[in-house]
C-alpha cells in the first residue's frame, strides 16, 4: 500500500475514532500492526499530526461556545456567568490530564502502546459503558456540574492516555455515573478535550516538527486534513446520535474488536 494511502487511512481512522468512545490510540496501534505500516514513518509524531487535526475539528464545531468563552475571561470571577464558570470547569478538568501526562508519559509512551494492552482496556471499557447506562439517572444539564465532578471527569481524561481506554468514553463513563445526560455529557467531555489535545500536541512539537521537515511532511498534511475532516462529522453526528441512543453498540464493538485482537494475538 502507497505510504500516501497509509497516511490517509490512518488520518481517516484518527478522525472517526478520537471522538467516537472507542480509542482512536487504539486503532491507530492495531492498525499499524495489523497492517504493518511504517513505525518510522507513522509512529508517535505523526499520531500528534493527526491529533492537532481533530484538534481543528472540535475547535470548529464548538467555534461560537469558546468564543463566548474568550469574551467571558473579563468576566472570570462573576460565578453567575455561565461561559466564565465553563471555563471554570474544563480548566479544573484539565488538570489531572496535565499532572499524568508530566509524571507517566514515557511510562505510557514505552510500555502501553501495544494490542494485547488495548485489547484489554477495550473489553473492560465495554463493561463499564453498559454499568453506567443502567445506573445513571441522565437527568443533569452539564451547567449543574461541580468543579469537584469535573475534576473527576478529568480523572477519567487522564488515564484515557492509556491506549484502548478512550477519552470520550472513559469521560462520557463518569459523566453518566454523575448523572448527566448523554448529549450534554457529550457537549462538556468535547470541550474538556481541547486543552488535553492541544496540550499533547505541543509537547511533542518538537519531534512533530522534525519529522515533518523531511520526505514525511506531505504525509503529516495528509493525516492532518483527513483527521480534521472526519472528525468534524464525526463530532457532529455523535452528538446527534446520543441524543436518542445508548452506548450499548459501541460496547458490542469494542467487545468484539477485542475479542478479534485476541485471536489474532493467538494466531501470530
Amino acid at each position: 500500500m502507497p505510504t500516501s494511502l497509509q497516511a490517509l487511512v490512518l488520518g481517516l481512522v484518527q478522525g472517526l475514532t478520537e471522538f467516537l468512545p472507542v480509542s482512536s490510540s487504539a486503532h491507530l496501534i492495531l492498525a499499524r500492526a495489523f497492517f504493518g505500516f511504517d513505525g518510522d514513518k507513522f509512529g508517535l509524531a505523526f499520531d500528534v499530526a493527526c491529533h492537532i487535526g481533530t484538534l481543528i475539528a472540535v475547535v470548529l464545531f464548538f467555534w461560537r461556545e469558546i468564543a463566548r468563552m474568550v469574551a467571558a475571561l473579563p468576566r472570570l470571577l462573576d460565578a453567575a456567568d455561565p461561559d466564565a464558570r465553563m471555563i471554570w470547569l474544563i480548566g479544573v478538568g484539565t488538570i489531572p490530564a496535565i499532572v499524568t501526562g508530566l509524571l507517566f508519559k514515557h511510562q505510557i509512551e514505552d510500555h502501553l502502546r501495544t494490542p494485547s494492552v488495548a485489547a484489554v482496556t477495550l473489553a473492560i471499557g465495554a463493561v463499564l459503558f453498559f454499568v453506567a447506562e443502567r445506573t445513571g439517572s441522565q437527568a443533569r444539564a452539564d451547567s449543574s456540574l461541580t468543579l469537584a465532578e469535573a475534576l473527576l471527569i478529568g480523572g477519567a481524561q487522564a488515564v484515557a492516555l492509556v491506549p484502548g481506554v478512550s477519552r470520550s468514553g472513559a469521560t462520557i463513563t463518569v459523566a453518566l455515573f454523575l448523572g448527566l445526560r448523554r448529549s450534554e455529557a457529550a457537549r462538556f467531555i468535547f470541550l474538556l478535550a481541547i486543552p488535553a489535545i492541544l496540550g499533547a500536541a505541543a509537547s511533542e512539537g518538537p519531534k512533530l516538527l522534525k519529522a515533518g521537515m523531511g520526505d514525511t511532511a506531505s504525509l503529516f498534511l495528509i493525516g492532518i486534513v483527513s483527521s480534521a475532516i472526519i472528525g468534524y462529522a464525526a463530532v457532529k453526528y455523535f452528538i446527534r446520535y446520543l441524543g436518542n441512543h445508548s452506548l450499548a453498540a459501541f460496547a458490542w464493538y469494542r467487545l468484539a474488536l477485542a475479542a478479534g485482537v485476541v485471536v489474532w494475538l493467538a494466531r501470530a
